[in-house]
């Protein structure tokens, strides 16, 4: 049933959101690079690769760039119009058309890549392997403006190992253990919630017995 739910809002929103995506298309072909879409490798269900498709809104060579796979807070790496279609998460919505085709849902943990999904316990792994991987998650959403979250840091790569990936991991891991249409739903309003109310915390009323997030993330 929730494979159906993806697939009616998925399909409903392309087909509502298609002027802006069209005209994101156009803006993108015209500046930066000139490239339109960015295509990444990620891990799916059971442990499936998928190209994961968003807006590109990075120089092409980022990942060899700089830090890598993280992104900081005023990353060179990011370009002018990448900036404010990352901070409005306009750049996730091709991700629409991988929940089409079934490679993800709507709500579910975060695809991660490869490499940071090595660093999750073995245990961690055959859990968040059982679901498809969201375009928006308790994690997404908590996670939301991640470069904050490494801002200041000495070694952002070991704080994101050490520190952010147990506890998304846990959040994560309570949503596969928590997977119902309430949550589901749940998660779909807070996510539109946050977006308009960035500094909102409203997941905590609506998610009373999420993992407590660690004072170091605070």
């Amino acid at each position: 049933m929730q494979r159906l739910f993806d697939l009616v809002i998925s399909i409903s929103a392309l087909i509502i959101l298609s002027p802006l995506l069209i005209s994101v298309c156009f803006l993108l072909k015209l500046t930066g690079e000139g490239e339109i879409f960015y295509m990444q490798e990620r891990i799916g269900i059971y442990g499936n690769k998928f190209k994961l498709l968003k807006f590109a809104t990075m120089l092409k060579n980022s990942p060899n760039i700089g830090s890598g796979e993280l992104t900081l807070i005023n990353d060179s790496r990011v370009l002018p119009v990448g900036k404010f279609l990352r901070k409005s998460k306009i750049n996730e919505l091709p991700q629409l058309w991988n929940i089409v085709i079934g490679d993800m849902s709507i709500v579910g943990p975060r695809p991660m890549v490869p490499n940071t999904y090595s660093k999750y316990s073995k245990e961690a792994q055959k859990k968040l392997d059982t679901i498809r991987p969201g375009l928006t998650g308790v994690g997404s959403i908590i996670f939301r403006d991640e470069e904050k979250f490494l801002e200041g840091k000495t070694n952002p790569l070991e704080f994101y190992k050490n520190e952010i990936i147990p506890f998304k991991s846990e959040l994560e891991i309570w949503y596969v253990d928590n997977n119902t249409f309430m949550n589901y739903f749940k998660c779909i309003f807070i996510t539109a919630w946050v977006i308009l109310f960035p500094k909102s915390i409203i997941y905590n009323h609506l998610f009373r017995d999420l993992p407590t997030k660690p004072e170091n993330l605070n």
